[in-house]
């Protein structure tokens, strides 16, 4: 498989890697809230390309807490790889997972997580040095301690393979075509809840342009009434 090629629904898989209260807390390289909406926003992007998702976890119950409550909800049924191991590489269940969804061509592995200095570079250089599989870091659904931490983490992966991506860049990649109608709805709704600007953008040209109904029920608009 070649980086040249870009990904599509049919060879990607994801993993989310420690999306977790106790390692959010020490990330400095990105607001937080941000952060979590991204991770949230990759993961709704996944559900609606049907693409196979890993959700690994370390010491839940003793230091870093249950993954994020709005990121399992998007995959109520899929089981959480429990591990001790900073690397989630030296984890048999999580490479049997996804060795399992590389089966299908599936070897394009997008990868979200935290720390992005410890947990995702060990998990990344790992993955490179033992299979035939490519990485593609997710940086902004991605944090580590300080913006050195993060930077430096992302250079040395980026010197060793790893292909560095946006979660909206994924998004858009997966969705290529406007044509393809059976994920336009979902990928465009998608877009205004999670990504910033470029949603406000769409409601705008949607209701003021197009004239389509605002998304919402809303009280009335009362006024102007200039004070005398």
């Amino acid at each position: 498989m070649s980086k040249l090629e870009v990904l599509t629904p049919a060879n990607s898989q994801l993993i989310f890697i420690d999306q977790q209260p106790q390692m959010a807390f020490g990330v400095q390289s990105i607001d937080r809230q941000t952060l979590k909406s991204n991770v949230v926003g990759l993961a709704k992007a996944a559900r609606i390309f049907d693409i196979p998702t890993t959700i690994t976890s370390v010491e839940t119950e003793s230091f870093s807490g249950h993954t994020y409550p709005e990121l399992l909800a998007v995959f109520p049924d899929n089981d959480i790889l429990e591990r001790t191991s900073m690397n989630s590489w030296d984890d048999q269940n999580v490479r049997d997972e996804l060795a399992k969804n590389a089966q299908n061509g599936r070897k394009k592995i997008v990868v979200s997580g935290l720390w992005t200095e410890v947990c995702n570079t060990t998990f990344a250089l790992s993955a490179l040095n033992d299979t035939d599989y490519e990485i593609y870091m997710v940086a902004d659904a991605s944090g580590g301690t300080s913006v050195d931490a993060h930077k430096y983490a992302m250079d040395r992966m980026v010197q060793s393979g790893v292909i560095p991506v946006t979660w909206q860049q994924v998004l858009l990649e997966w969705q290529r075509d406007w044509a393809r109608r059976e994920t336009y709805n979902a990928v465009t709704a998608l877009v205004k809840e999670h990504s910033g600007a470029y949603g406000m953008g769409i409601d705008y040209a949607y209701t003021m342009v197009h004239k389509a109904a605002e998304r919402v029920t809303h009280g009335r608009r009362i006024g102007p009434n200039p004070a005398k």
